[in-house]
């Protein structure tokens, strides 16, 4: 998914960021692959980073994982949603 970005004198495209926030629990890594593959099934162009530093993680006021991070925001934490769920979140 591109977003563009209106400046006044230009257009610039950006990517999708996306960031799975967990320590490395089964749920946090299933939140990664059901992530990985909606972003498939979609046919969107993201960057997805796994965040295992907890430092990192709380930064983002995440105390529950797993927790998904889409474009600097957090939009869930602490279940795994459905993949129904989990490309709304992605599209909105």
């Amino acid at each position: 998914m591109f977003v563009i970005l209106r400046t006044t004198n230009n257009i610039k495209k950006t990517r999708m960021e996306i960031k799975v926030l967990g320590t490395g629990c089964a749920k946090c890594k299933k939140l990664q692959r059901l992530t990985e593959d909606a972003i498939g099934e979609l046919g969107v162009k993201a960057d997805i980073e796994k965040v295992e530093d907890i430092y990192r993680i709380m930064q983002y006021g995440v105390m529950t994982t797993p927790a998904l991070v889409v474009n600097e925001k957090v939009v869930l934490k602490g279940r795994l949603p459905s993949m129904d769920e989990l490309k709304e979140l992605l599209t909105n």
